[in-house]
């Protein structure tokens, strides 16, 4: 297991991602983090807590004309953490092979999360991060450092494992403010 993954430099990752970067670092110092994966782990927890205090109703709502609804985004999460750890493990075990990128307004449809209850969404969401995160503990430097391309751009693993923290570290925020203050 790493002792630290090291926030990733600016050419490890596509400027798309910086946002997400940023996220991640503001989060932990807020939090008083000082790794990463103390991060993930968090947010684990924190997901499982929030999740469990929102009426079942809830799921179908959007805090504006044509956003997603709660389930929506919180499915898209779910997805997106999928997709940022397969490539973080194509990435960490060397293959060179481009991965192709994923259009997220197509996959929201079909993921009928409508269909879903909410409790559904928060058990997978907390299986999928407990599998992400045992992936992560188990790489170490080298495989942390290797890099590979993904939706066309360069991208390292290391840069991978911090932007799933800092994409659920803004849809936690944005579930806040957005699905949960009204």
């Amino acid at each position: 297991m790493p002792t630290d993954i090291f926030r990733p430099g600016d050419d490890e990752f596509a400027p798309y991602y910086a946002g997400y970067i940023d996220q991640a670092a503001r989060t932990m110092a807020a939090r008083g983090l000082s790794h990463v994966v103390q991060l993930l782990e968090a947010q684990r927890t924190e997901c499982e807590t929030l999740l469990g205090t929102v009426p079942e109703e809830r799921a179908a709502y959007r805090y504006a004309p044509g956003k997603w609804t709660l389930a929506e985004s919180l499915v898209h999460v779910i997805d997106t953490e999928r997709v940022f750890s397969y490539r973080l493990l194509r990435i960490a075990r060397g293959d060179s092979t481009p991965l192709p990128g994923f259009e997220q307004d197509d996959w929201v449809p079909a993921s009928r999360a409508g269909q879903r209850t909410l409790a559904s969404i928060a058990r997978e969401l907390g299986a999928v991060r407990t599998a992400t995160l045992e992936l992560v503990k188990s790489l170490d430097a080298e495989a942390l450092a290797q890099r590979g391309v993904a939706s066309g751009k360069g991208v390292s693993a290391r840069a991978l494992v911090w932007m799933m923290a800092g994409h659920l570290a803004h849809h936690l925020t944005l579930t806040r403010e957005q699905y949960l203050a009204s």
